[in-house]
């Protein structure tokens, strides 16, 4: 089994690697992702005031959204991938914000100071930390008594077809290995509970967890899957071990099956997440 250090290095390939497929369909992902980062926000109680840390903060969000409540605060936002986080800074010089820096850093192992933040939000990246036991013990050292911690994960394949449908039409092409339930993959906190364990393990009180509603929206079926085959890094890995034709095939395979989902001009494919909130 790979050790930390490794996943680590990998994850950091991989979303570099990325980078460019999230910065070119970044509005496309912010509103598919927007009601998550809206519901993380309302828990987390923002002052004008409050220093904030986004981990696995990726291209920006929540916590750029954060920093413009905040104007008086500071928000921190780090990342494994510096590419990311280049598109995080270019995002935030787009809006006029500054009250904002980028930190490379692991979730695991954060080079701030104990109870330095008011709240932390995680959208999206405990699926994949090498450690969550550790990260969550990290998070819970670096809040504020009485801060707050609010994160977000996929629930089960069968309730996000915005994603299962390309990996179900790729699998008939490629051999992908199943996920290791116990590493670092996207639906690896599914289970109702599975975050609030670890929250309680950290010794934050008050947890509670609840599902948001998302909607993947492209202008065609075609742009789904252009959009899905460029950002999505299962999906973007499964296709490197296919040529040219099998792409085609499943390409169209996809594109059938999404039909299905058009509405008044648009495709609208559902998928859920559900997000854990608890206090130190």
């Amino acid at each position: 089994m790979p050790s930390g250090d490794e996943i680590r290095d990998v994850q950091r390939a991989t979303w570099a690697g990325l980078s460019a497929g999230w910065e070119k369909w970044d509005s496309v992902i912010m509103d598919q992702l927007g009601p998550v980062g809206t519901a993380i926000i309302e828990r987390l109680d923002i002052a004008d005031d409050q220093q904030h840390l986004d981990i696995a903060a990726g291209t920006g969000e929540p916590g750029l959204t954060v920093a413009r409540l905040a104007p008086r605060g500071h928000v921190v936002l780090t990342d494994l991938a510096a590419e990311m986080l280049d598109i995080a800074t270019r995002r935030a010089n787009a809006q006029g914000i500054t009250n904002f820096e980028t930190r490379v850093c692991s979730a695991d192992d954060l080079p701030f100071g104990d109870a330095t933040f008011d709240s932390i939000s995680v959208r999206f990246g405990y699926m994949f930390f090498p450690d969550v036991a550790k990260a969550t013990a990290e998070f819970a050292r670096v809040l504020k008594p009485g801060g707050r911690l609010c994160s977000s994960v996929w629930v089960k394949p069968g309730e996000n077809p915005w994603t299962t449908i390309a990996m179900q039409a790729i699998a008939t092409e490629a051999v992908l290995a199943p996920p290791d339930p116990d590493g670092p993959n996207m639906f690896r906190c599914a289970a109702p509970g599975y975050v609030s364990a670890l929250y309680e393990a950290a010794g934050l009180r008050d947890v509670a967890e609840w599902n948001v509603d998302v909607e993947l929206v492209t202008r065609s079926p075609a742009q789904y899957w252009e959009m899905i085959s460029e950002h999505v890094s299962l999906a973007v890995a499964a296709l490197q071990q296919v040529d040219e034709p099998a792409r085609e095939r499943i390409a169209k395979a996809v594109i059938a099956k999404v039909s299905t989902y058009e509405e008044d001009g648009k495709v609208r494919i559902p998928g859920v997440a559900r997000c854990i909130v608890g206090t130190k």
